[in-house]
């Protein structure tokens, strides 16, 4: 029996929410600036009230100002680091960013076949802000063929999307209206739903009308929504679809309906943006703790 005799109350309070948190899986890359990939997914899982468990997919070399290498994780490595976490906890969800290798993407799979986690959340991060490739072809193969179908929802920019799709998109100026702009990624939503896809949020925060568009395939019915936003003009954006899309995952974890678990997850990541502070000297970090910030 444990005592708590010495724990105040604030403290109690504490453990217990501590021991009602679920557990959010990250599948992602390490970015030693922390805007991005693993550490600030464990960041913002604890912002939300989640505890987040990590397995590291490459290592990378980058700053605030761009990836200068990328250094995949040995496949084995990465299996036997998701079964024993598997075994060990109680996964509620499940983030997946960058991959690297179709080998590691091939693992990936396999898993959540054999896992079946409650609920999965790919944001198929395919090159970085800096254009940087962040997967090889092999690894985008299998992202269409295996993972898509696996997951709950995924969580593309525009220009993610058109490339998993196959397609393109065309050219979509920021200053094109979001009327024009809406057919191009409604189409695009429709080939990702044939490639096996449920759930399908674009995401638009470059557009000069950054709204966000959620399509669900059920039953052979799709139903949309749209999330209004405002374009902010900020250099603390490093990483936001990272945020983005284990902002979501928590949300799910915590029982919400997607719906509602994308529109928080957007409030987060626009509220961790305008609070954010200056780090590096290139694209910084948004404040991934600001709701912690806040009520200290």
């Amino acid at each position: 029996m444990i005592r708590c005799r010495n724990v105040s109350a604030a403290g109690l309070r504490y453990i217990l929410g501590m021991a009602a948190r679920p557990v959010v899986l990250s599948i992602a890359g390490y970015d030693p600036s922390s805007g991005a990939g693993i550490t600030a997914d464990i960041r913002t899982a604890a912002a939300l009230g989640c505890y987040a468990v990590t397995c590291i997919s490459a290592l990378t070399v980058q700053s605030t100002q761009g990836v200068f290498e990328v250094e995949p994780v040995r496949p084995e490595l990465v299996r036997q680091t998701l079964l024993r976490l598997a075994e060990d906890v109680a996964i509620s969800a499940v983030r997946i960013g960058m991959l690297g290798t179709g080998a590691v993407a091939e693992v990936v799979a396999d898993f959540l076949r054999e896992a079946k986690p409650p609920h999965v959340v790919l944001d198929p991060v395919l090159r970085s802000s800096s254009g940087a490739s962040l997967i090889d072809p092999e690894g985008l193969a299998v992202i269409r063929v295996q993972l898509l179908p696996l997951c709950d929802v995924i969580t593309p920019n525009v220009d993610e999307a058109a490339e998993l799709a196959g397609g393109d998109a065309g050219e979509i100026s920021p200053t094109e209206s979001w009327a024009s702009v809406l057919p191009r990624i409604r189409g695009l939503a429709a080939k990702l739903h044939d490639l096996g896809c449920r759930g399908v949020v674009i995401t638009g925060g470059h557009l000069s009308e950054a709204n966000d568009y959620l399509s669900v395939w059920d039953s052979g019915r799709i139903t949309e929504e749209v999330f209004p936003g405002t374009r902010l003009a900020s250099q603390a954006t490093h990483g936001t679809g990272c945020a983005f899309a284990t902002a979501i995952a928590c949300g799910l974890a915590r029982g919400r309906e997607l719906p509602q678990a994308t529109r928080e997850a957007k409030e987060y990541v626009r509220k961790a943006i305008a609070s954010a502070y200056p780090i590096g000297r290139g694209k910084g970090p948004m404040n991934h703790l600001f709701r912690l910030d806040e009520e200290s």
